[in-house]
């Protein structure tokens, strides 16, 4: 095939290709005639001087001759090929972008600041590569140190990779989302020179593979993640680190000493505090359902303070003889449907619905659900689909310890209450006061830094206050209030966590929490209990509505604050591209 024929090479980083040697110019000759049993030998051309190169394709455009093969193995004769014109041999620019190819000229694509910082946070900046293909991604300018002729910096390419599993694995057991798991594997990656990277995160395995050209193999490491910890404390320690690396501060020797010192440090709270955080959380709760302050509001706030504080330690037991997370939860939902039930054996009106709802909040997995919702939504399906599974489970063990000492309860004749959980917004001071003391409680179990806390409360009652106005003031269906509250939240923990060059997760899992559907979960175990199916499923189906909207209003707040805020479009300048924008997730658009 002629060089000038040559389709174009598909490029990784669209670096422009070096031009074609000049074609030289052979001229036409007769057909050779054939000889018996013999390939007459063929002329030899008279060179003629090269034409003018065309400088719009890049390459040179020559009349040509090419010499065929018969079936028999006898040479034919030579057939002319026409000259072909400037414009059929060059591609518009899109013409090669849709086909897949880098042009003869090269892709020009945005200008990224110097060393990569830039003045979007790195997630923002990473987002934006990891959805553009491979054959577009910019390789970032480098550093005026870098770039010095007396430079000798050298790649410890599996060293590199290892360091960048290892922040991966800390950040996804930490319950951040797929896609902000493989922006920092990207960002580490590129701020170490390795730019032709592909990260790939699901549920428990994390991979990374990195091609150093063309022509050479590509290496690719992977790391298991085993174990799930809630501590945002570290998350925040490792959200800096990625800060520094991407910004070139920090090199790979430091980044090994830094990410071992934040996995030996402890959590800032103590275990024996944690536990009496749960049974704030759990007493918050009752306030919270219950919605009134008398006698028997305190007794109530007292018998859910103990049963959570019981159904603790009970799942820690558990935990240290190595059962599954499973029976854990089964175990920690015991104790407070039992109080409940304690409470209802009389006639008294002690609200023992209330008590099992209370206890409910303080174990509903709404990180989890949060976490599965925004990968679906940004299309990591598999790992979407397993954190759905893992919530299942997780609420499944919830459901059979509430409905097997409800079972019993309900032999027992226990007088059990629904109305008593459904108050709604009724009083708002109180409910006001006790959803940000539950926001306080579950943002301390998830080891939230102590600095942050304020501001995680002050988002808490903003959705809350939302919340109570839509349904209170304006009579708004609940799961539409709930889906709004929920946008509010996730719009200011984006903001905040802007502000404070951290994880969004610390300012909006612990937010979310009095918008959990703790009441319409218990109503449908109560209802399966007393052997009302037909119930039972709606306030099941109500409880999954809530949980949805309360997901997908938290993607959507955040998705909305990043609207707002500055992108790296790349540097204004006359060209036929225009500057690189920030890609959707998918571009499927339904086929």
């Amino acid at each position: 095939m002629h060089p000038a024929d040559a389709p174009p090479t598909e490029g990784l980083l669209g670096h422009p290709a070096p031009l074609v040697e000049p074609t030289v110019v052979v001229p036409l000759a007769p057909p050779v005639p054939e000889t018996k049993g013999l390939l007459a030998p063929e002329p030899e051309p008279a060179p003629e001087p090269a034409p003018e190169p065309t400088a719009a394709a890049g390459r040179f455009v020559a009349d040509r001759v090419e010499v065929g093969r018969g079936e028999s193995g006898r040479g034919e004769a030579e057939r002319p090929v026409r000259r072909r014109s400037v414009a059929e041999d060059t591609l518009t620019p899109e013409e090669w972008r849709a086909a897949g190819y880098t042009p003869p000229t090269g892709i020009p694509v945005a200008d990224l600041t110097a060393g990569a910082p830039g003045e979007a946070p790195w997630p923002d900046r990473m987002r934006t590569l990891l959805r553009t293909p491979m054959s577009e991604r910019p390789a970032f300018e480098r550093t005026a140190r870098e770039m010095h002729p007396s430079s000798s910096v050298t790649r410890n390419v599996p060293r590199i990779l290892d360091l960048t599993l290892r922040i991966g694995e800390l950040l996804l057991a930490s319950g951040e989302a797929a896609e902000d798991v493989e922006a920092a594997m990207l960002g580490i990656a590129h701020a170490y020179r390795l730019d032709r990277c592909e990260p790939q995160v699901t549920f428990t395995l994390i991979g990374i593979s990195y091609q150093p050209s063309l022509v050479e193999p590509p290496v690719t490491a992977d790391r298991v993640v085993r174990r799930r910890t809630s501590d945002y404390t570290r998350l925040d320690a490792v959200y800096e680190l990625v800060a520094d690396i991407t910004a070139e501060k920090v090199t790979v020797n430091d980044a090994y000493r830094r990410l071992a010192v934040i996995r030996r440090n402890r959590h800032p709270y103590p275990a024996w505090f944690l536990a009496l955080t749960t049974g704030l959380l759990a007493g918050a709760a009752t306030f919270l359902v219950g919605g009134k302050i008398d006698d028997k509001a305190w007794l109530v706030f007292a018998s859910a303070f103990v049963a959570a504080v019981l159904g603790d330690r009970l799942a820690s037991a558990l935990a240290r003889r190595r059962l599954p997370e499973f029976y854990q939860f089964v175990a920690a939902a015991m104790p407070a449907a039992a109080s409940g039930i304690i409470l209802s054996l009389n006639d008294w009106g002690l609200r023992g619905s209330v008590v099992i709802t209370g206890g409910l909040f303080a174990l509903l997995p709404g990180r989890a659900l949060v976490a599965a919702v925004q990968d679906g939504l940004t299309g990591f399906y598999i790992t979407a689909a397993a954190r759905l599974l893992e919530v299942v489970y997780l609420v499944a063990g919830i459901v059979i310890g509430v409905m097997v000492i409800l079972y019993l309860g309900v032999g027992f004749e226990a007088n059990l209450r629904p109305d008593e959980s459904l108050v709604g917004v009724n009083y708002p001071p109180v409910q006001m006061v006790a959803a940000m003391l539950l926001t306080l409680a579950f943002a301390t179990l998830l080891q939230t830094d102590r600095r942050t806390l304020a501001l995680v409360t002050v988002n808490s009652g903003i959705g809350w206050a939302s919340y109570g106005a839509l349904v209170y003031n304006a009579g708004v269906n609940p799961i539409a209030a709930t889906g709004v509250a929920a946008g509010l939240v996730g719009l200011f923990g984006q903001l905040m966590a802007r502000y404070r060059n951290g994880s969004a997760l610390p300012y909006v899992t612990a937010a979310i929490g009095p918008l959990m559907p703790g009441s319409a979960l218990y109503l449908g175990m109560l209802a399966f209990a007393q052997g009302h199916s037909s119930a039972g499923l709606v306030s099941v189906f109500r409880a999954a509505a809530i949980a949805m909207a309360l997901a997908v209003g938290v993607n959507l707040g955040g998705e909305i604050a990043r609207l707002f805020l500055k992108l790296p479009v790349g540097s204004e300048r006359p060209s036929l591209y225009p500057a690189m924008p920030r890609r959707a997730a998918k571009r499927t658009r339904g086929f």
